[in-house]
C-alpha cells in the first residue's frame, strides 16, 4: 500500500516541535512539505506587512532544513498539489473551517488540530461534504490514546475503589502572552475551545454514549472579550457525574479524580502527557496511599495512525464522524448552557 502524502499548511509551534517527529515513525505516511500563506490569504485586501510573510517564510525554511520536504509558496498551492493526499491544519481555531474545506473540496483528507471549527454548524458541514466524498477527516485530541486512561479503567473496573461516585476533571494553564491566539475572539480564542473542549472530551469518554450536559458557566475578565474560565458538569443515564472546569489564567492544573465508595484515584498528566513521560496515579483506599506507575505512550504518533484507519477504512471514517460531531454539539451546549 503506498504512503499518504502529507502537507501542512502553516509552519507553526506544534507542528514544528510534535507532528514532525510523530510522523517520522508513521510507515503508512510519508511528509511532503508546508507552506506558509501568501500575502492575500494572510491579509487579504488589507495593506500587507511584508515582515510577518518573511517570518512565515523564515519559519517554513526551518522545515525543510530539520525535515526536508518542499516549501509552498501560498496554501492554495498546497491545496491544488497533486503531490499532496491529506492536509496537517494546526492553524487558528477560527480559521479551520475555511480551509479545511477548501482542503476537502480540492479532494484531500484533512487531519485538524482541535477544535474542529468554532461552530457546530460549520463541524457538521465539513463532515457532510467529506462524507460525500469519501474523505477522512480527524480531530486531535490526542490524549484519547494514551494507555493510561485504559490503566485507570482498569483499576477502577477491579472494584478497588468501590462503585465510581464522581469524576472530577481539571485543566488549566498561567496567562500566556497577550498575542496569543487563545486571548483573540476573531481568531476563535476562549478557554471553552482550547483546555474546555479537553475536559469534555475526557467527560463524554468515561460517562458513555448517555453523558447529558447538566450545567455550565463561562466566565469572563475586563482583560479580553472571550471567555478564561469555566465550569461544566456532565450526567449519565446510571447517574455518574462529572464535573469539570478549566481556565487559561489559572494556576496550572491537569487532573483526573476518580471518587468511589471505597476510595479514590488521583492522577495529574491526564491529558498532556508528552510522548516517554511515564504518568502515575495516587490510589488512596481508607488511610493508604499508593502510587501506580502507568505507561508512557506516543499519543500524537497513534493519532495520526488512527487517521491513517480512517482513510483506508469506510467504518472507521463513520466512527470518527459521529465522534467530531458528538463533541462539537457538547460544545455548543457548554456554550448556550
Amino acid at each position: 500500500m503506498e504512503k499518504l502524502r502529507i502537507g501542512i499548511i502553516c509552519p507553526s509551534e506544534i507542528a514544528f516541535r510534535r507532528f514532525m517527529p510523530a510522523i517520522q515513525k508513521c510507515d503508512g505516511a510519508k511528509y511532503i512539505g508546508v507552506a506558509h500563506a501568501s500575502k492575500k490569504e494572510w491579509f487579504g485586501d488589507k495593506e500587507a506587512d511584508s515582515t510577518v510573510i518573511e517570518n512565515e517564510k523564515k519559519k517554513a525554511q526551518s522545515f525543510k532544513d530539520e525535515y526536508g520536504g518542499k516549501v509552498f509558496s501560498s496554501y492554495g498551492a498546497l491545496l491544488e498539489s497533486s503531490e499532496i493526499d491529506a492536509v496537517y491544519l494546526p492553524l487558528p481555531p477560527a480559521l479551520h473551517f475555511k480551509w479545511a474545506k477548501k482542503a476537502i473540496e480540492n479532494g484531500k483528507h484533512i487531519f485538524l488540530e482541535k477544535p474542529s471549527t468554532t461552530s457546530v454548524e460549520d463541524t457538521r458541514e465539513l463532515l457532510e461534504i467529506a462524507r460525500e466524498k469519501g474523505l477522512a477527516v480527524h480531530e486531535n485530541y490526542m490524549f484519547q490514546f494514551h494507555k493510561q486512561i485504559k490503566e485507570i479503567q482498569e483499576i477502577v473496573e477491579s472494584g478497588k475503589i468501590g462503585d465510581v461516585r464522581l469524576y472530577r476533571i481539571a485543566f488549566g494553564f498561567p496567562q500566556r502572552q497577550k498575542n496569543d491566539f487563545r486571548y483573540n475572539k476573531e481568531l476563535g480564542g476562549g478557554a471553552l475551545l482550547d483546555c474546555g473542549g479537553y475536559t469534555i472530551k475526557l467527560a463524554s469518554m468515561l460517562l458513555g454514549n448517555t453523558a447529558q450536559l447538566k450545567y455550565s458557566k463561562l466566565n469572563y475578565t475586563d482583560k479580553f472579550d472571550v471567555d478564561i474560565y469555566g465550569s461544566a458538569a456532565m450526567v449519565n443515564d446510571e447517574g455518574v457525574t462529572a464535573q469539570l472546569s478549566f481556565g487559561m489564567d489559572n494556576s496550572y492544573k491537569c487532573e483526573l479524580e476518580v471518587w468511589g465508595s471505597k476510595g479514590y484515584i488521583r492522577t495529574g498528566r491526564i491529558l498532556t502527557a508528552p510522548d516517554g513521560f511515564e504518568p502515575t496515579a495516587e490510589v488512596t483506599v481508607g488511610n493508604e496511599t499508593e502510587t501506580v506507575k502507568l505507561s508512557a505512550d506516543d499519543t500524537f504518533k497513534k493519532s495520526i495512525e488512527k487517521f491513517l484507519k480512517c482513510v483506508n477504512d469506510k467504518e472507521q471514517r463513520e466512527e470518527n464522524y459521529k465522534a467530531i460531531l458528538r463533541q462539537a454539539e457538547l460544545v455548543e451546549e457548554v456554550k448556550g448552557c
